[in-house]
């Protein structure tokens, strides 16, 4: 711990001259320069470059390629939401930053094309894909930009860190440190649009019906998304109806949305733009960031550093996991999400001791490799930052526990015969992903108490009895489903949750505590009583036609049993002493995932009128055993 403090006291040092950075030091300091560099095949993309004016050594290159702007545009317009984040620190560094609008998006010529997919057979300058692009790019740079070392890193959160995968797939030699953030990986199993080939709606018509608007020349200009008649977001859904009616409403111009409704199970064009393809024999040292919390790219960071391990096994490959949303380490302290506090400021932690001396070590020399370790995660519940030698860590004890009757929970095999729980699934009354109402899908439902769907009729709850010691769970949670429906298709949605004591006794881990307050101490509003919490932990959803092959669909025969299994992201939590641990079983999660009609048919085409009940049975007998696999941390 006092080697720590030192390292704490040392950046903290370094860096507080960082505050002072605005627009009017970044015009005293840097310049900026506006590029158009030619591709292999001619095309020309648009990049902005921030030098540094007083040259005291040879600077590195970093480097963001993204979709959404480089702008602001000019090179007398230096007003940039960089000077308002932590990568101010890297312009007191010293560094050559440089942010570049990817083929065929803003300023950039060519034709765009959604996560593109690698090609690892390039034979003439036609053949291109974002790795020769970044290759191209990063070639150009180190040539012509004046005083630079020859040495560039790469990042990005989201679908720049997408384009941070692909720029370590190019392999130019220049190129020694990349950081792909919550990186769009896979879209049908895991990231942004498809969780297990479940259509998660709401982000997707959000995202597409502005993203997705063509742009066919060169542009400064943004295009607005649609405009929604209704704010609340479970109303506008429910009562737009089933996916053609949106498909109908974002029009025909919207290219990626109409190309993935005609691919509804996991096929090559699917399969083609999974990231992790290439991840082979790759050079750049890697640094996966990801959150604990992030309600889009969970999977992503997660699996590439899995994907990398397997694949690639010579790569310096770290991964870190904060409990963070979606890009939470790059904005804010991090000190929590919603209702639930972390006992830190987890966001400076990772960018003044892991992210910046990942950057200074590859590109600047500076500092010690040995500092990072190959997985930093955050254990929430806990608040304490691991090191771990591989992820999931050595000596994890997968561990089924058992749903039983009479609502519980248990690391013992059930006992009786013939044992099940029934629902009523109804597409006309979905179960709402949180409480209250919404125009957009909000960052903390990830963390939201879910006492609001316990109390339904079509939500299952099990719940083990008070734990008598801690659990720490660091891994993979598997779904082992025994069920009987009476139609031929229903979704499945899993939600491990930690239910805070009665009482609940403050530990600034938490955010609130009345146990021992008097009136003149009442919670003020906006305050939150943690008391019976129900603190979501991981939730995923299943569609069940997938439960055999995500390639081929199944039909379930109503009233058989059949096992549905699936695996959630991987988790970092410690349920303490006291708290409870619960599972709870849904077959919708409304509006964030589509409704399954509950028929097997095309979701994507079908019609109101194909929307049916099932009622759906959870065994748990002898026989038929429903578990989830606990990854648990001895």
């Amino acid at each position: 711990m006092k080697n720590l403090f030192f390292v704490l006291v040392l950046f903290t040092l370094s860096f507080v001259n960082a505050q002072d950075i605005d627009e009017k030091w970044v015009k005293e300091n840097y310049t900026k320069t506006e590029i158009k560099i030619e591709m292999r095949d001619g095309v020309k993309l648009f990049t902005a470059v921030f030098s540094p004016k007083n040259i005291q050594e040879k600077s590195p290159i970093l480097m963001v390629r993204t979709p959404y702007s480089c702008g602001p545009y000019g090179e007398k317009e230096y007003t940039s939401r960089l000077w308002y984040s932590y990568w101010k620190n890297y312009l007191k560094e010293g560094y050559i930053l440089v942010i570049q609008d990817v083929r065929g998006r803003w300023m950039s010529e060519g034709e765009f094309m959604d996560v593109r997919p690698f090609n690892g057979n390039k034979k003439t300058k036609k053949d291109i894909d974002e790795a020769s692009d970044t290759y191209d790019a990063i070639d150009w740079l180190v040539k012509n930009i004046p005083n630079n070392n020859g040495k560039v890193g790469v990042f990005g959160i989201s679908y720049p860190g997408f384009y941070s995968t692909m720029a370590a797939l190019s392999n130019h030699p220049a190129l020694k440190a990349v950081s792909p953030q919550a990186p769009v990986t896979e879209w049908f199993l895991g990231d942004d649009f498809h969780h297990n080939g479940v259509f998660m709606v709401m982000d997707a018509f959000h995202f597409y019906s502005g993203f997705g608007q063509p742009r066919p020349q060169p542009t400064t200009i943004g295009r607005k998304g649609f405009q929604y008649p209704v704010l609340d977001n479970y109303k506008f859904y429910l009562e737009t109806g089933p996916l053609k009616n949106l498909s109908k409403l974002i029009g025909d111009s919207i290219k990626f949305w109409h190309e993935l409704m005609l691919h509804p199970n996991y096929d090559d064009w699917w399969k083609a733009r999974d990231a992790r393809r290439g991840c082979k024999n790759i050079k750049p040292a890697m640094l996966i960031v990801g959150g604990l919390y992030d309600a889009e790219d969970c999977y992503g960071a997660w699996n590439l550093y899995k994907a990398i391990e397997q694949q690639s096994k010579t790569t310096n490959n770290k991964l870190v996991m904060g409990p963070w949303s979606h890009g939470g380490w790059s904005r804010g302290d991090g000190s929590h999400l919603g209702n639930v506090r972390f006992g830190s400021k987890t966001s400076d932690f990772y960018q003044q001791t892991i992210e910046i001396p990942f950057f200074n070590y590859y590109l600047k020399g500076k500092g010690s490799a040995e500092q990072i370790a190959e997985a930093s995660i955050f254990i929430s519940g806990l608040n304490e930052w691991r090191k771990f030698g591989s992820w999931p860590p050595n000596g994890v004890d997968n561990k089924p526990i058992y749903l039983n009757d009479r609502n519980k929970l248990s690391f013992n095999t059930p006992e009786r015969n013939n044992s099940f729980t029934q629902y009523t699934s109804d597409p006309a009354k979905p179960v709402p992903y949180t409480e209250g109402s919404h125009q957009y899908r909000t960052n903390e439902y990830m963390t939201d108490d879910q006492r609001f769907a316990a109390n339904r009729p079509d939500v299952l709850v099990f719940e083990t009895d008070a734990l008598k010691e801690d659990m720490t769970l660091a891994g993979v949670l598997t779904a082992n489903l025994k069920v009987a429906i009476s139609t031929t298709d229903a979704d499945f949605v899993v939600k491990v949750i930690d239910v805070f004591p009665d009482k609940f006794k403050y530990d600034s881990t938490y955010c609130c505590d009345w146990t021992n307050m008097d009136w003149r101490q009442a919670p003020k509003r906006g305050d939150y009583l943690m008391d019976n919490y129900q603190m979501l932990v991981r939730g995923e959803i299943m569609r069940g036609k997938f439960r055999n092959s995500f390639e081929k669909p199944e039909a379930f025969k109503p009233g058989e049993i059949t096992t549905v299994k699936f695996d959630l992201p991987d988790v970092a939590h410690t349920f303490k002493a006291g708290h409870k641990l619960m599972i709870q079983i849904q077959s919708s999660w409304f509006p964030i995932a589509d409704r399954n009609p509950q028929q097997f048919v095309d979701i994507y085409h079908c019609d109101e009128k194909d929307f049916v009940k099932s009622d759906i049975k959870i065994y748990h007998d002898k026989q038929n055993a429903s578990s989830i696999t606990l990854p648990i941390l001895k």
